[in-house]
């Protein structure tokens, strides 16, 4: 089951890469990235961890491995970014909350939307964190120098 999730992760976030537009040189690095991700995530979460909490680590990691391809192979990091947090997007968690909405059952959309909420948020958190510790390594290293 595992080894089909990755799989999956993989060619989900590399086909995110084709319809992003991304250099057809950097889809499998951006498969690598989102099928990296979507791991993290997924063995935190079957060791228990609350799934922002996860989400937060996973996308921590996603942009860190962005930063490092973006320097190694010269490209924007937003490439391995956007495509490597497809799979940590909460979409269907999303389209529950709405459709609880639609049927007019808003006890059960408020923490649908709640969760889906707190997971983006996470997702966004996970990216600044590393793009300010990236840039304090930086300017440290500048210093050194």
């Amino acid at each position: 089951m595992l080894i089909e999730q990755f799989i999956t992760s993989f060619i989900a976030t590399a086909a995110f890469g084709i319809i992003f537009s991304a250099p057809a040189k950097t889809l499998l690095k951006c498969g690598f990235v989102g099928m990296i991700g979507w791991m993290i995530y997924l063995i935190l979460y079957q060791y228990k961890m609350d799934s922002v909490l996860a989400t937060l680590f996973a996308s921590f990691i996603i942009a860190v491995i962005s930063h490092f391809f973006a320097k190694k192979y010269k490209t924007p990091v937003i490439i391995f970014n956007v495509s490597g947090i497809i799979p940590l997007v909460p979409g269907g968690l999303a389209y529950d909350a709405m459709r609880q909405v639609v049927e007019n059952d808003f006890n059960a959309a408020i923490p649908l939307a709640a969760k889906a909420f707190m997971i983006s948020g996470a997702i966004a958190i996970g990216l600044v964190l590393s793009e300010v510790m990236n840039q304090i390594i930086r300017k440290a290293s500048l210093r050194k120098i």
